[in-house]
């Protein structure tokens, strides 16, 4: 009885976490296979990946240097954590799908890896011979391959799979320019043209090559036209046409390519895991299933002790709730179609809200009752109010950006200060306190927060400047910033604005996933930057006047573009340094002049590395970003809510317990999820609001809308309940060729 519920609950909880981990049922692999997803256990690997990536601030090059002992000590750490988890993992997973498994083969492999390379590394060291830490580049490895990382993998393989495509996309590209740099060639290399440096212009392929494809980022647009436009305006019309076909066809052709690519290998991503969350339910209930006349059902006992074992901290009245969802006729059990919810359910969260009165009108009733106390409720609670003070951040905004050494401006701001603290009084003398500060009045908690930070700030400088008769730059600094800060009151008011921030809110978790990926990408060339180019460039002080100062340290600088325009400051001298560069590269401004200043303190041939950057994150990265933003704009206006989200919502108002997303925001009610466990008891109506002793219901989370669960919603929607769909291998080995849909409302989400 005991293993059964542990053996469901441990199906649906990875159904509701979308986890599609084979793991063994006997009871102890089971207890296992519960520690390994503990929050601490994924806390634990997850502090130890982002420790093992920090590594490179300390290790040569250094921003912050440690002996090399410390750095291996602490890697070694980071190692022995890796391989227990992967020893735990072995434990809870069959032998068979362990070894079968890439990921677990590209954990150990880098562990292996890893550590040879620290033995021959330190080694050569202890004999003063200077070695390459070649296995600094594979710790991505790590955070893409461990179980945790799911989301990552997933975006990696839908790119790794979009590849191919992009491939002759790319290859017909770099053939036009090609093409071009031999037209190129013919008509500009004979004519004794130089550049502005002096140098000969198009007299080689290879520089020619490079030039090109350097403009289609326009980073050297026009520049690199201009000897040829001085010498003939016709010959204007050959950059002009490169400039249509690759800059602007190809680009084009590209984002569509990968767009295209992008959302079919998403879609099969998306496919599987709604076919696994199935088949972890359907498990699940075949476990519980009692025959019930001629159906199979889940007595409602076991229902509920499943719900508990699956969210422990879970209320009464909120399991209550839940029951009434997927027990509609009140039987006294849950049928197949709604068991199959159950990880839905429990993934929306259902806050309870507990009515308060405000503590003066207990205290004070008749004053807080009073004619004028109503007067000025009424007031705060009226959309006026919110205007006026909209109107004040505004009239404030136009302060901030005039001149603070005219004294009207400067003590403006204490005006402005005491409007924002008479208008937190008034709030709190309106709103019930605990209601105003609940755990979801963000902008509650902001603004009382930014105005009581800008009032210490001014204070502490006020009193700095007239006791030293100076002004303290960095708490000056502070208060600007505060001051700016309260201008994103404003979003809240602009209906127009907030959607598109809670549309930005609501795919900021696939958006992290992405910019984990991103920095998987950049951590690799980092490295290979620093072990490449490190020391090659040097920074110095402005202020000094050393020779070397002039050519950032390398005289194969001197007369650079590099060293005139003082970028010495770009340099692969430390992982932090190196990410800045990187990011410089991808907007692509100054392309041109980056590479080339590091071709000239290396050799030509590190241009490769900045056209193998540009490919793989403007090209490759950038396009796929846009793709997936597309992506999740269309689908988080194509699906409002959830089936679901409904049925909740349904429910609540048919127990009369509902409560209006407007009533909480103008903060009249309070979160309270520890509320009183009365639940639903008797049956009639009125027993049960009265049972609920003043909780109320509301939808308070939006887990479902990332972009991944809403297109899992779609494929869910078009599985009939009946339908055991296929089996674990079968879903595991599903192709981006396989069966699609029948309905073809996913292929038109957009």
């Amino acid at each position: 009885m005991m293993q059964d519920l542990l053996l469901a609950a441990a199906y649906v909880s990875d159904a509701q976490y979308n986890r599609n981990v084979p793991f063994k049922t006997s009871p102890q692999a089971i207890r296992l296979y519960y520690f390994y997803n503990h929050w601490m256990m994924q806390g634990a690997t997850y502090f130890f990946i982002f420790m093992d990536l920090s590594l490179a601030l300390f290790e040569e090059p250094a921003l912050f240097p440690l002996p090399f002992l410390v750095t291996s000590i602490a890697e070694l750490f980071c190692l022995t954590a890796f391989f227990g988890r992967l020893v735990h993992f072995a434990k809870v997973t069959p032998q068979m799908v362990f070894w079968k498994d890439t990921k677990n083969i590209c954990i150990m492999v880098t562990i292996v890896l890893t550590l040879i390379d620290l033995i021959t590394y330190g080694s050569l060291k202890a004999a003063n011979i200077h070695s390459v830490r070649w296995s600094r580049a594979l710790r991505p490895v790590f955070l893409i391959n461990f179980p945790e990382s799911r989301q990552v993998r997933m975006t990696f393989r839908s790119i790794r799979n979009t590849l191919p495509d992009i491939l002759y996309v790319f290859l017909l590209f770099m053939f036009s320019v090609l093409i071009f740099s031999l037209m190129g060639l013919k008509l500009f290399g004979d004519r004794g043209l130089k550049t502005v440096e002096g140098s000969p212009y198009f007299t080689n392929i290879l520089e020619i090559m490079f030039e090109l494809y350097v403009l289609v980022t326009t980073a050297n647009s026009p520049d690199v036209m201009m000897p040829a436009y001085e010498f003939n305006w016709w010959y204007s019309l050959y950059f002009i046409t490169y400039t249509i076909i690759n800059t602007y066809i190809f680009m084009s052709v590209f984002l569509a390519v990968v767009y295209n690519n992008y959302r079919k290998h998403l879609k099969n991503e998306i496919r599987k895991l709604a076919h696994l969350k199935r088949y972890k339910m359907i498990e699940a209930f075949n476990i519980l299933k009692v025959k019930v006349g001629t159906e199979f059902v889940v007595k409602e006992a076991r229902w509920k002790r499943l719900a508990k074992d699956v969210v422990p901290d879970i209320s009464t009245s909120h399991l209550e709730l839940l029951l009434r969802i997927s027990d509609e006729g009140q039987k006294g059990h849950v049928d197949k179609t709604n068991f199959l919810r159950l990880a839905d359910l429990l993934n929306i969260q259902v806050v309870t809200i507990n009515i308060k009165r405000h503590p003066l009108e207990a205290w004070i009733p008749r004053v807080y009752q009073s004619s004028a106390s109503l007067l000025v409720q009424k007031m705060v609670q009226h959309r006026n109010f919110v205007w006026v003070y909209d109107v004040i951040i505004l009239i404030n905004a136009i302060f901030i950006a005039l001149d603070e050494k005219i004294p009207f401006i400067s003590d403006a701001e204490w005006l402005f200060l005491s409007f924002y603290i008479i208008e937190i009084l008034l709030k709190l003398y309106t709103y019930e306190s605990r209601a105003y500060f609940g755990r979801k009045q963000f902008w509650n908690w902001f603004d009382t927060l930014i105005i009581i930070a800008a009032l210490l700030a001014t204070v502490a400088n006020t009193t700095i400047q007239s006791a030293r008769k100076y002004n303290s730059r960095q708490i000056l600094d502070i208060v600007l910033i505060l001051r700016i800060l309260q201008l994103l009151r404003v979003i809240v008011s602009i209906q127009r604005f907030w959607v598109i921030v809670t549309t930005l809110i609501n795919i900021g978790p696939t958006m992290l996933t992405f910019g984990g990926l991103v920095l998987v990408v950049y951590y690799v060339f980092a490295i290979i930057g620093m072990e490449a180019f490190h020391g090659k460039i040097r920074f110095f002080d402005p202020n000094f006047t050393a020779p070397d100062a002039l050519v950032c340290g390398n005289p194969a600088l001197k007369d650079s573009a590099f060293a005139r325009d003082r970028y010495c400051r770009n340099n692969f001298n430390d992982l932090a340094s190196s990410l800045v560069v990187l990011m410089e590269l991808t907007v692509v401004n100054r392309f041109l002049l980056l590479a080339s200043g590091f071709a000239l303190v290396t050799h030509q041939a590190a241009k490769l590395y900045f056209i193998g950057f540009h490919i793989v994150v403007v090209i490759l990265m950038v396009n796929i970003f846009i793709a997936f933003i597309l992506e999740a704009f269309f689908v988080a206006h194509s699906l409002e809510k959830s089936e679901v989200e409904t049925a909740i919502e349904k429910k609540i108002q048919e127990l009369g317990v509902g409560v209006q997303e407007e009533d909480v925001q103008d903060g009249k009610l309070n979160d309270d999820m520890d509320a009183k466990d009365s639940g639903f008891t008797g049956d009639d109506e009125d027993n049960k609001r009265k049972a609920l002793k003043g909780l109320y219901f509301r939808i308070a989370s939006r887990k479902y809308r990332t972009v991944d669960t809403l297109l899992q919603q779609m494929f869910e929607s078009e599985i009939a309940p009946e339908d055991e769909g296929p089996s674990l291998d079968e879903i595991l080995s599903f192709s981006s060729s396989d069966m699609y849909p029948k309905n073809p409302n996913f292929e038109n989400s957009a």
